[in-house]
């Protein structure tokens, strides 16, 4: 839908459409159910690593685990029956169902940097290499240092985009901020919270060793009274008494490079009203089985998926740039340019599967794309689907209603006929 720039998913969400539409073509020719076909076709789950004769070395999947969890979500069994039956009656509105499975690729490098600072106070600083727009990181990035710290969220300040304060990194873009962004900013954590051990052991008068992070409190190992809070160990190390040889400062700056990229994946079920007399298309129903690895915020994993298919459903029945017979574009504007409005989509239902990453230490992969990649596949899916009584084995999007109705006509007889 832009023809000269990166949309979200680049490229990807137009690769699975046309797999995903070839699949369903084999699936008719041969007269077995879609998903069928997709299960004697995924990569099953022993074969990772897989090496692809392409060249990609998938890391891992549950491919097969995604479609099933996403069949069951949906209903799938009775979403049939119910358009056996509307077809019986000769109902208005054609039901169609349809189903999209995606891999996709992210994570890329060189690398992604991260700074991690305790202040006096006992607040935390971090600096990331990626710059978000939106996407909510400061949030990831700063549950992520609760974690490792022990530190309230609430005292986390995560900044970015700043030249003059942020350590070299490579900004946003391609689902990588987590899966690489976020593996340097636990490895800056994970080498201040040593440090704060070390701090912790000598003030305690313990060894290293026996000194553990629990419950937010740095307490020798088996005794909770003998504990400190993270603030009280900053006090330490930025005041008198610190124990020789001991660094005063709680700060550490950590690089990550990721040897490969890696490979969420997922299953999409769309569920689709066609009006027979309008041609126009009603999305009654959408499920997601993302699989993004670790979840590190799921509230705001839920977001980005609800924008992928939001945007998905978008280019599958509506975008398109268009030109009149002078070239001239028709579509330059957002007056003139097809977008969905609210009521054009259906309370979108998520779920999950989860299979870890072994190439970063979240076992993270990534999400701001993924629901781009695999819904508009889905619904134009479900669209052929409702179409199929009429004899239509194939429609290019954006499937708007003109087109979908002068389908419907050229199949009217066979529609008749049942």
């Amino acid at each position: 839908t832009t023809p000269v720039a990166a949309y979200r998913g680049a490229g990807r969400p137009e690769a699975a459409y046309y797999l995903e539409r070839l699949v369903d073509c084999v699936a008719a020719e041969l007269g077995k159910p879609p998903e069928e076909i997709r299960r004697k076709n995924f990569i099953p789950p022993d074969a990772f690593p897989y090496a692809a004769p392409t060249g990609q070395h998938y890391d891992s999947g549950q491919y097969d685990g995604a479609l099933t969890r996403a069949l069951q979500v949906a209903r799938y069994d009775a979403l049939r029956a119910e358009q056996r039956e509307r077809l019986e009656r000769g109902d208005r509105r054609l039901l169609g169902i349809g189903m999209a499975c995606y891999v996709e690729m992210c994570g890329f490098g060189p690398f992604e940097s991260a700074l991690v600072r305790v202040e006096p106070s006992g607040t935390v600083t971090a600096f990331t290499g990626t710059s978000p727009h939106g996407q909510g990181h400061e949030t990831t990035f700063a549950q992520i240092i609760a974690d490792q710290l022990g530190v309230d969220f609430d005292r986390v300040v995560v900044r970015h985009g700043d030249t003059a304060t942020t350590p070299m990194g490579f900004g946003t873009g391609g689902s990588r901020s987590l899966a690489v962004g976020g593996s340097a900013m636990l490895r800056a954590a994970g080498k201040v919270q040593e440090h704060a051990r070390r701090i912790a052991a000598s003030i305690l008068e313990a060894a290293f060793e026996d000194v553990v992070l629990t419950d937010g409190r740095y307490q020798v190992k088996g005794v909770p009274s003998r504990s400190l809070t993270l603030a009280k160990i900053a006090e330490r190390a930025y005041g008198e008494g610190l124990a020789p040889g001991l660094d005063p400062a709680l700060e550490a700056t950590e690089y990550f490079r990721p040897p490969q990229l890696v490979y969420p994946f997922g299953a999409h079920v769309a569920v689709v009203e066609v009006d027979r007399e309008t041609g126009r298309v009603a999305l009654r129903d959408f499920v997601a089985v993302d699989d993004c690895g670790t979840r590190i915020s799921p509230l705001l994993v839920d977001g980005q998926v609800h924008g992928g298919i939001a945007q998905g459903v978008a280019q599958a029945v509506l975008e398109e740039v268009v030109y009149d017979r002078d070239g001239q574009l028709v579509t330059g504007s957002l007056m003139d340019y097809a977008l969905p409005r609210a009521d054009d989509l259906p309370s979108f239902v998520t779920d999950q599967t989860v299979t870890v990453t072994p190439f970063n230490p979240l076992g993270a992969k990534g999400i701001g794309e993924a629901a781009t990649i695999g819904s508009t596949p889905a619904v134009v899916n479900a669209v052929v689907d409702a179409l199929r009584p009429a004899g239509v084995r194939h429609l290019d999007m954006p499937l708007r209603p003109e087109r979908v109705w002068r389908a419907i006509a050229a199949g009217g007889a066979a529609l008749t006929s049942r």
